[in-house]
């Protein structure tokens, strides 16, 4: 459900009975207190944020937050997928043992994917449990990684493999954040705003590609509604299956492709987003060849991926041997059953459905899909 809390924010809401939170979308809320009320006060407070983002939005979370806490520490991790360790945990909770923070200590997330994953799993670990925000500022975690509380950090096998389910109290998503952020994350962040279309609401489809130039140029109401709905059509789906037993792993479309781009290439050298859409366009690929999806779909995904300056091809892994690479890592997927590698599969437009495909088919696609 959507409301709006005032003129200039709105708010959707993830229904998960006693843990259920609002995201709060809008511009300048990083910078207004009012962002933060009714959450608990505490003691202490910990800003976990990068050495990017620090710079730029640190002071101004603090002083939102100065009257919620009596003390408000921070810790600045380097910035990349490459730091996101058990090396770079344990620096949060250092920085938490240091300042002797205790069970109600408020943990905020500022900062990407990298950092909102972190920070939550902190939070779910340390003391076995304490509150935590999101302040996402990146549009890839404003529409995605922030909302429904998958929390992890990776492993050189496998993205995402170390983690744990735990929900925010509350997401805060400022989208004047976006105006400080380079393009080519902005085109990440779009992949994960396109993939809503294909597996949930092909009308959302025809209004991104209706939009693209709008939404690369950082038009306020595009981008708005863009956050809007995607957090909307992620919060259905995580209040239906919070813990991915079944209907949210439809939300990983393009990812296991995505994910063994990211493993093979070695943390960093793509983009999380860069991966998905050269992931979604392999998917929609092996959709078509198992007759789920025509030609025409497959090519229309492709051009509204190409125009966000994303990937449409995949990535050579290994020069040697590169669709068996593939396989390998892709049979580490956390939706693999007994050594079975399950995608999400277009089941028509609009409609994604999570099934094995045989190993030659997969194999062709990749053959055919990886740029040399």
């Amino acid at each position: 459900m959507t409301t709006c809390s005032n003129s200039s924010s709105r708010n959707v809401a993830i229904d998960l009975g006693d843990r259920s939170y609002d995201i709060r979308i809008g511009h300048g809320l990083l910078s207004d207190p009012l962002s933060f009320e009714s959450l608990p006060s505490s003691t202490a407070a910990m800003v976990v944020t990068n050495e990017t983002v620090a710079p730029l939005y640190l002071d101004a979370l603090k002083r939102s937050i100065a009257r919620r806490h009596k003390y408000v520490h921070a810790v600045v991790l380097p910035d990349g997928e490459a730091f996101k360790t058990w090396e770079s945990l344990n620096l949060i909770f250092d920085a938490l043992l240091k300042h002797g923070c205790d069970r109600k200590t408020m943990l905020y997330a500022l900062g990407g994917g990298v950092v909102g994953d972190m920070t939550g799993f902190a939070a779910a670990c340390y003391m076995r449990g304490v509150p935590f925000v999101q302040v996402p500022t990146t549009l890839l975690a404003q529409v995605d990684s922030s909302v429904g509380g998958k929390t992890a950090i990776n492993h050189p096998l496998g993205k995402n493999m170390i983690g744990a389910f735990y929900q925010p109290l509350r997401v805060v998503c400022d989208l004047s954040t976006l105006n400080t952020l380079p393009q080519r994350e902005l085109s990440a962040g779009l992949a994960e705003v396109i993939k809503y279309g294909p597996i949930h609401d092909m009308a959302f489809l025809h209004w991104i590609e209706l939009n693209m130039d709008k939404l690369l140029t950082l038009d306020a109401d595009a981008l708005a509604h863009a956050v809007q709905r995607s957090c909307e059509i992620k919060a259905q789906v995580v209040g239906q299956d919070e813990r991915e037993a079944g209907l949210r792993a439809i939300l990983n479309f393009g990812h296991t492709f995505g994910h063994a781009i990211e493993a093979g290439m070695g943390y960093g050298a793509w983009l999380h987003g860069e991966a998905v859409g050269a992931g979604m366009v392999m998917a929609a690929i092996l959709s078509e060849r198992l007759g789920m999806v025509d030609k025409a779909f497959v090519q229309r995904l492709r051009q509204v991926i190409d125009s966000a300056r994303l990937p449409v091809k995949g990535a050579v892994i290994d020069a040697n041997a590169n669709a068996l690479r593939y396989l390998e890592l892709m049979r580490l997927d956390k939706k693999s059953e007994s050594g079975d590698i399950r995608f999400v599969l277009i089941d028509g437009p609009g409609k994604a459905q999570v099934r094995a495909a045989p190993d030659d088919v997969v194999m062709s696609v990749i053959n055919d899909c990886c740029a040399a």
